[in-house]
């Protein structure tokens, strides 16, 4: 078994569903008492959500390569940012390490392709939302065509996510925004949706909406797991 080295805290509610997700596939494939060789280096989140912010990438993308330069030297062997919007840099912190980086979108990907599907809606923060680099690379590295959300909707998805679940604050009102905003990505032709964000699932489940869901958290966790084994 490799060891995974883990970027996490941002927020740390979903960083505890990876660590979750991945000793819990680990017992699955091997049995108990098996659990998972890792490592996780957790931020203070609120540093980072405020270089995010005020567009600082410049320097989230040094603390990131510095991080997981840290997590390379501790003996991880393969690497994961446990947020879908930081892998904004993900190229760059590539770039500057020698273990591989298990990309979330990849992950992603992988599933979709499996359900035959070309046209997905995107739900997450603004940022992963807005910027190119998450589309760009469902796109170029796997023919998946991404819808996202009307601005109104996208400030709506992005404010629950910033003002409650980052704080583990779960409201059944604002899981009835995010089924309607799932559902109208419907109607304008997503054949399912990536829950681009790691706290949504804590919100959304699959039952919760009318066409598939992509949880990242859990394709994410669970690939890193199959290339550790």
């Amino acid at each position: 078994m490799k060891t995974i080295g883990l970027i996490g805290g941002m927020s740390w509610e979903s960083s505890l569903e990876y660590y979750r997700i991945i000793n819990e596939a680990v017992k699955e494939k091997l049995g108990e008492p098996h659990s998972c060789r890792s490592i996780l280096y957790s931020v203070d989140f609120a540093e980072f959500e405020k270089l995010r912010h005020e567009g600082e990438w410049e320097k989230l993308t040094g603390k990131m390569v510095a991080i997981a330069k840290i997590l390379e030297r501790a003996g991880a062997e393969i690497l994961i940012i446990c947020t879908n919007t930081m892998h904004k840099m993900a190229d760059d912190v590539q770039q500057k390490i020698k273990i591989p980086l298990v990309h979330i979108a990849d992950a992603a990907a992988e599933e979709i392709i499996k359900r035959n599907m070309h046209t997905v809606g995107l739900i997450g923060t603004r940022f992963t939302m807005e910027q190119d680099f998450y589309r760009r690379r469902l796109k170029e590295n796997h023919g998946i065509d991404v819808i996202v959300p009307e601005e109104r909707e996208r400030d709506i998805v992005h404010t629950i996510i910033y003002k409650e679940l980052i704080a583990g604050i779960i409201k059944e009102d604002s899981k009835d925004t995010f089924k309607e905003v799932i559902h109208n990505l419907k109607k304008k032709g997503a054949q399912g949706v990536i829950l681009g964000c790691t706290e949504i699932p804590l919100l959304i489940k699959g039952e919760d909406c009318d066409i598939p869901v992509f949880d990242t958290t859990m394709l994410h966790a669970r690939k890193a797991v199959e290339l550790a084994l």
